[in-house]
């Protein structure tokens, strides 16, 4: 198992940046698939951006191109969400998830406890 915690929310006024970052503990960080999601108020959880094991291969939900980076380091058991251009529909509390599967998109096993991002216009 590997347990995740997340950190680097706030408020932030559109235009702005935030990094968010996953600290990772338990089982071998590099095992695991990682990714971002977000959860806006009213609305249903989506996956944002995501980044596999070596960090070779990166997915990223339309909205976000050009303006999100996700990143890793396998040796700190960290992941980053680098977040630029930020607008308010980007609000939403931002989970980092785990999976044992290979692919960037499918289930997501481990959860941490999410980080507030607000943006405000």
């Amino acid at each position: 198992q590997v347990q995740l915690v997340e950190s680097g929310g706030g408020l932030v006024q559109a235009g702005g940046s935030l990094r968010l970052s996953c600290a990772a503990s338990g089982r071998t960080f590099s095992s695991y698939v990682m990714g971002w999601f977000r959860q806006a108020p009213g609305k249903e959880r989506e996956l944002v951006a995501a980044i596999s094991r070596g960090g070779g291969s990166r997915y990223y939900v339309d909205s976000v191109k050009g303006r999100f980076t996700i990143s890793r380091d396998n040796a700190k058991s960290t992941m980053y969400l680098q977040m630029n251009s930020l607008k308010p529909e980007d609000t939403g509390v931002y989970y980092c998830a785990a999976s044992n599967r290979p692919s960037l998109l499918e289930v997501y096993d481990y959860w941490g406890q999410g980080t507030q991002v607000t943006v405000s216009s």
